[in-house]
């Protein structure tokens, strides 16, 4: 039965988030090319030793198929969706058995994996100590007022300037933010979030991270209006231990081995 839709669709939007039929003629091409190393990736996947005892149950069928129905409101929506592309329900169980065919043996083959050691990790912490660094955060509160005219810019210059003098505390700049912030986090109290450099309109990154705590900012333009900062809180940049960073690691290092073992075998029976 030919599968090939299934590929060229899955793979399509895998690498271009668009099905075959919305690519460009580049695209396309691309695609055509990548199907066949792939045709032949899983070809001999499915010709190796390890992939002779590899069967797959009805009920991790029946799964992975309700799985894809789930992405459609109703049976016919899919179908349709289905016949779009050139597949059919027995063309779709046929090629998703391929799938899991082929991930059973990936598995297996992931499987003779040595496990990682505590001392492993602990190699790995001390030689990559910038990966377990979080950089310093602040909790910002906002109040944002809009603007379409030089007067109405004015006049929302003139409000924010009053209530960087009249607010005192967050509960103030709060009570504030919900009476004239036209932002949806007025309802929040303006609260944006606990944010980390550059996350912030670029107007508002630097002021935002020269605040002190308690300290509010003087108005601020971006392209979406004006708006008032205060630095409610700041989290100074930390370090993971190695007992809070541990558990990570390990599972960073195992799924590392796993993908370098699946990839050496992958080349030794292409070889082959």
């Amino acid at each position: 039965m030919n599968t090939q839709p299934y590929l060229q669709l899955k793979l399509a939007l895998e690498l271009f988030k668009k099905p075959p039929r919305s690519l460009s003629k580049t695209e396309t091409t691309r695609l055509a090319e990548v199907v066949r190393h792939q045709r032949k990736i899983e070809a001999a996947i499915l010709a190796s030793p390890e992939a002779m005892h590899v069967v797959v149950s009805e009920a991790t069928l029946a799964a992975r198929l309700s799985e894809v129905r789930k992405r459609y409101p109703t049976r016919n929506e899919f179908l349709d969706d289905m016949r779009q592309h050139g597949l059919s329900e027995q063309v779709l169980e046929t090629a998703l058995t391929r799938d899991l065919r082929i991930e059973a043996v990936l598995e297996r083959v992931a499987a003779q994996i040595p496990d990682v050691s505590e001392v492993d990790a602990e190699i790995y912490y001390r030689l990559h100590p910038q990966s377990f660094t979080r950089p310093e955060t602040r909790r910002i509160r906002h109040i944002l007022i809009t603007f379409d005219t030089p007067t109405q810019k004015q006049d929302a210059h003139t409000l924010l300037a009053s209530l960087r003098a009249a607010i005192k505390t967050p509960e103030d700049f709060a009570a504030a933010a919900l009476k004239h912030s036209q932002c949806p986090t007025a309802l929040e109290g303006g609260v944006i979030g606990a944010v980390k450099p550059r996350q912030l309109f670029p107007e508002l990154d630097a002021p935002a991270f020269a605040l002190a705590e308690g300290e509010l900012s003087a108005p601020l333009e971006t392209p979406v209006g004006l708006h008032l900062l205060m630095c409610e809180t700041i989290y100074p940049e930390s370090t993971l231990s190695f007992d809070e960073a541990k558990a990570r690691v390990i599972d960073h290092l195992t799924e590392q081995r796993r993908q370098g073992e699946q990839q050496r075998w992958i080349k030794g029976v292409l070889k082959g």
